[in-house]
């Protein structure tokens, strides 16, 4: 197994950081498309991102695992924990959609 160098692995992980952050800020989202872009379409769009990286992730542990020399350790537990901070984001937003909703609809008109 390689040996790691950990000032490689924190300038990867900072990288990966704002490459995520980047990725899935809702401002950068909103403000590269059209001004009529839809909440759905939005919406949806940052669920196919997790997804995809989901499967990225899921691709590159089984590659390592089967001992594919291209894949290391640390790409796959990076992969691993970009998806799983990708998947909170999601659900936090959902968490919150769902929580408007309650609020909107215990509204008396």
């Amino acid at each position: 197994m390689k040996e790691i160098d950990m000032n490689s692995l924190l300038a990867q992980l900072r990288a990966n950081s704002a490459a995520t952050q980047s990725e899935l800020s809702p401002i950068n989202g909103a403000v590269s498309g059209s001004e009529n872009q839809d909440f759905s379409k939005l919406l949806q769009s940052s669920i196919d991102k997790v997804n995809d990286l989901q499967k990225h992730s899921s691709d590159l542990g089984v590659a390592f695992e089967l001992g594919d020399s291209k894949v290391s350790l640390a790409e796959v537990m990076l992969a691993r924990q970009k998806s799983s901070v990708a998947f909170q984001s999601v659900l936090q937003v959902r968490n919150k959609l769902i929580s408007a909703y309650k609020d909107v609809m215990s509204m008396s008109v």
